[in-house]
């Protein structure tokens, strides 16, 4: 757990993390699909928010989803969105 930290123009590899009262400025926050990071009581300021891997499949799926018209099943989709093994 990262509580408090500052992270000023850094990559920094979200999956299975927490942050806790951190300053995130400028930053390259990577997701590649692992566990989901939690954040409490975070500030983003300008950062890039990335996704690779495993992550990166599951956004394509849902562009390609959105694309053919599927558009209403995605909105579902992420308003319905329940994390499993959590």
């Amino acid at each position: 757990m990262q509580v408090g930290a500052s992270y000023n123009h850094q990559t920094v590899s979200l999956d299975g993390e927490t942050f806790s009262d951190c300053e995130f400025a400028s930053c390259r926050l990577v997701y590649s699909g692992g566990k989901l990071p939690q954040f409490e009581g975070c500030r983003f300021n300008d950062c890039e928010w990335k996704f690779e891997d495993a992550a990166a499949q599951t956004l394509s799926y849902l562009k390609l989803m959105w694309n053919v018209g599927a558009k209403p099943a995605v909105q579902t989709m992420i308003k319905e969105i329940t994390v499993v093994g959590r």
